[in-house]
C-alpha cells in the first residue's frame, strides 16, 4: 500500500517560495474534514518583505511596454491551460464543488488572464485624452500606475476570485501583493508557480496564504503600499481597514466581477504639455 505525498505550500515573494519567517503552518483540508495539505501562515515580516519585493519590481514593470505586458499575461492563461487537470482537481479537493463546477472556474480563470492580456494596450486610449487648450499647444492625460497595490482576494472562490485580484493590478503597470483564499489556498500557490515560470518579473506579484483577520490589517495600515482592494475582505472588518489605510491615503476600493474601471481604480492621471511645432 502506497502512501500519499502530502505537500506542504510555501509563500510566494520576490519570485522564490520561501516558508514563513514565524515558521508557522496550518492545516488546509476539505469541506468534508480530509486533510489535504499544509499552507504556510505568513506573518507581518513576511508581509513588509512582500511590499519590499513589489516595491523594488514596481519600476521596470511599469515601464515595460503595453504590448510585452500583454504577452506575459497571455503567457499566463497559456501555461494555466497547460495545467488545468491540476487546478481542476484543487478546486474539487478543497472547495468540494464537481468537476463540472471547478472546471468552469478554471476556465473562467483562464479567459480573465487573456481578457486584460487584451486591454494592457487599449486601456490608456480609452481612458486617456487630448484636452482643448487655448493656445499653441497641446495637452494630453493619460493613466499610469500607481505604485504598490495589496489586495484581499474574494474568499468565495478559490480560484476566480484570486485572478480578479491580480490580473487587473498588473495590467496598468502596477506591482501587487495579494492575500490568498484562507480555506483554500490551493490553486493561488499553483498559480504562483505558473507565475514564476511566465516572463513575469520577479516581484511583481507575491502572494501570501494565511489568516486574513490577522493579515488585512497590517496590509491596511503599511506606509508604502499606495492602494488596497478590499474585496474580498469581510464586511465587519472594512471600515476598520479603511480607517488604517487613510494614513497614508490609500486609495481603497471593493469590486464585483470584471472591468475596465478595477484597471482604472489604480492608476493617477498625469498630463502633459507641448508647444505646437512651426
Amino acid at each position: 500500500m502506497r502512501l500519499d505525498v502530502k505537500k506542504t505550500y510555501k509563500l510566494f515573494i520576490g519570485g522564490q517560495f520561501p516558508r514563513s519567517e514565524s515558521g508557522r503552518s496550518y492545516e488546509i483540508t476539505s469541506p468534508k474534514g480530509v486533510f489535504l495539505a499544509n499552507a504556510a501562515q505568513a506573518s507581518r515580516k513576511d508581509l513588509r518583505d512582500a511590499v519590499t519585493a513589489a516595491r523594488s519590481a514596481f519600476s521596470n514593470w511599469s515601464q515595460a511596454t503595453a504590448f510585452n505586458r500583454g504577452q506575459i499575461l497571455y503567457r499566463i492563461a497559456e501555461i494555466m491551460e497547460g495545467r488545468r487537470d491540476q487546478f481542476i482537481a484543487e478546486i474539487v479537493a478543497c472547495e468540494g464543488v464537481n468537476t463540472k463546477k471547478a472546471s468552469e472556474q478554471v476556465d473562467a480563470a483562464i479567459d480573465l488572464w487573456v481578457w486584460y492580456a487584451g486591454w494592457c494596450d487599449k486601456y490608456i486610449s480609452v481612458a486617456g485624452s487630448q484636452n482643448p487648450i487655448a493656445g499653441p499647444f497641446y495637452n494630453f492625460t493619460t493613466p499610469e500606475a500607481l505604485g504598490v497595490i495589496g489586495a484581499i482576494a474574494d474568499q468565495k472562490s478559490s480560484l476566480v476570485g484570486l485572478v480578479q485580484s491580480i490580473a487587473p493590478i498588473i495590467t496598468s503597470g502596477n506591482s501587487a501583493l495579494i492575500i490568498a483564499n484562507e480555506k483554500s489556498p490551493l490553486s493561488a500557490i499553483t498559480l504562483s508557480e505558473v507565475l514564476a515560470t511566465s516572463d513575469l518579473h520577479a516581484g511583481v506579484v507575491n502572494i501570501l496564504t494565511g489568516k486574513v483577520a490577522e493579515l488585512a490589517p497590517w496590509m491596511a495600515s503599511h506606509m508604502d503600499i499606495d492602494g488596497i482592494d478590499l474585496s474580498g475582505a469581510p464586511r465587519k472588518s472594512a471600515t476598520e481597514l479603511k480607517t488604517l489605510a487613510a494614513d497614508n491615503l490609500k486609495r481603497c476600493h471593493h469590486f464585483t466581477g470584471e472591468s475596465l474601471e478595477r484597471i482604472l481604480a489604480f492608476t493617477e492621471s498625469k498630463t502633459v504639455w507641448h508647444p505646437i511645432g512651426v
